[in-house]
């Protein structure tokens, strides 16, 4: 290649193109300089979204706001006046305390659970399946989920999960009443004594037997090694001996206050000797419902049923009630949403660094303070996430609350989304104030999720 002067050109170097830049900072000869479509194109494909937003989140916040400041009709413009009913209703700051329950115990509390799901699931085996069972209410809808722990805290221990547990873990510990239906006839010779004690009317002189009637147990309820009942031995110099049987003949027949063939001993009864308001002596019934009370002085004595023969079965937690409902809730919440926040702490876990837990380890750390001050310091970001994400549902949570207390503690277990739908549908008719604690809560997830869109930002910057 050559200059315009005939001399060649330095090696490599390439002619300037007709319409090129000439000197740094020249403007160019043609074309706008721009790269990629036009701006207007990327609103065409935008607008889909952007009409999809107003009008299923725009359209809706404003037309909220607009509806708080009219009646409930909506024919009269009242201004403020919903707020300020708002913040006098007292079920107004039942829902509010409830929410701040809420929003101090659940994501803690699920966090937590994610974080132990999410180291346990990194040291043993099946870890895959593990991750599997615990995520898997996450594909229960809320609804769903209400329903089978409405079930779970049955009061019922036949039907309630809970209690069943609760009260099978307490009959181990601690038995239960042998015979908690059990009473006499109003004619038998036995009076009430205290605590519940049945107490024979008259008392006995030792070589005495005697005999004590009860009814009130159904056959089906009988221990199966009662037998039937006997008048037993005789009884010696210093014991009181006796009988306490079922006084009831299947199928009718037979003879009140006596022992009759086809009856029932009454077996593991406790029987005591009281004298002078103290117990000196217990002994238990056998098969056939006997008993024998030994080593007794030679002065009569009350020959008493013990009150723990006859004491309700416990019948376990009111899960329920007025005082439980909230933490009973938020345990089914933490069922739901344990899953969630395992996984994504399981991500985070996987992303720290092995060479920092390594060199701790090295250093001499234990496992606990490997976990305490390098696993749980690198995680903070994750844990955050977990957290904020969680504070925002927290905030909106209805369908639980709705389906799990019953309408007797529904307001004790009051949340702010489940008292603007009373007030809106459930019976209030009042879409005014409805909408003004629909504004009220919009409010108090706001910043929230203003706090969330900027950690985002700032990590991806």
């Amino acid at each position: 290649m050559t200059d315009s002067d005939g001399a060649p050109s330095p090696a490599g170097s390439v002619a300037p193109e007709e319409g090129a830049t000439g000197a740094a900072g020249d403007e160019p000869t043609r074309g706008t300089g721009r790269l990629g479509p036009p701006p207007w194109l990327a609103l065409v494909f935008l607008l889909p979204a952007l009409l999809f937003l107003g009008a299923y989140l725009v359209y809706p916040i404003l037309f909220s706001v607009y509806r708080s400041l009219w009646d409930a009709a909506g024919t009269e413009f009242v201004g403020l006046d919903n707020y300020r009913r708002m913040f006098t209703d007292p079920a107004t700051f039942v829902a509010l305390r409830n929410n701040v329950v809420w929003i101090v115990v659940a994501p803690i509390v699920v966090t937590l659970a994610g974080l132990i799901f999410a180291v346990l699931t990194e040291r043993i085996r099946w870890a895959t399946a593990f991750k599997i069972i615990v995520f898997m209410p996450m594909a229960v809808s809320f609804l769903a989920s209400g329903v089978i722990f409405r079930l779970v805290y049955e009061q019922d221990p036949e039907s309630g999960l809970a209690n069943a547990i609760i009260t099978t873990v307490q009959d181990t510990v601690s038995p239960s009443a042998a015979y908690p239906d059990a009473n006499p006839r109003s004619d038998a010779p036995l009076e009430e004594g205290p605590g519940g004690a049945y107490d024979v009317t008259d008392e006995a002189q030792p070589g005495e037997r005697i005999q004590v009637p009860l009814v009130g147990v159904r056959a089906d309820d009988l221990p199966e090694s009662a037998e039937n009942a006997t008048e037993g031995p005789v009884a010696g110099q210093h014991e009181i001996s006796g009988t306490v049987w079922l006084d009831f003949t299947r199928g009718g027949g037979g003879q009140e206050g006596v022992i009759d063939p086809e009856e029932s001993g009454l077996p593991a009864l406790e029987v005591q000797a009281v004298r002078d308001g103290e117990v000196v002596a217990t002994a238990h019934t056998g098969a056939d419902g006997t008993f024998v009370l030994p080593d007794l002085a030679s002065e009569p004595h009350v020959v008493r049923l013990a009150a723990d023969n006859f004491t309700e079965p416990y019948q376990g937690v009111t899960w329920l009630g007025p005082t439980l409902i909230t933490p009973a809730i938020i345990g089914a919440y933490l069922w739901v949403w344990a899953g969630f926040a395992m996984v994504l702490i399981a991500a985070g876990l996987s992303a720290i660094p092995r060479e920092s837990l390594e060199a701790a380890r090295v250093d001499g750390a234990t496992e606990w303070q490997v976990f305490r001050r390098v696993t749980v310091p690198l995680l903070s970001p994750v844990l955050l996430v977990v957290v904020v994400t969680l504070m925002i549902y927290v905030l909106k949570i209805f369908d639980l609350v709705l389906v799990i207390a019953p309408g007797s503690v529904q307001a004790d277990a009051n949340v702010l989304a489940l008292q603007m739908w009373r007030v809106s549908f459930g019976g209030g008719n009042d879409q005014g104030m409805g909408s003004a604690l629909a504004v009220f809560l919009l409010v108090l997830v706001v910043p929230a999720m203003i706090f969330q869109i900027r950690r985002f930002r700032r990590e991806n910057q």
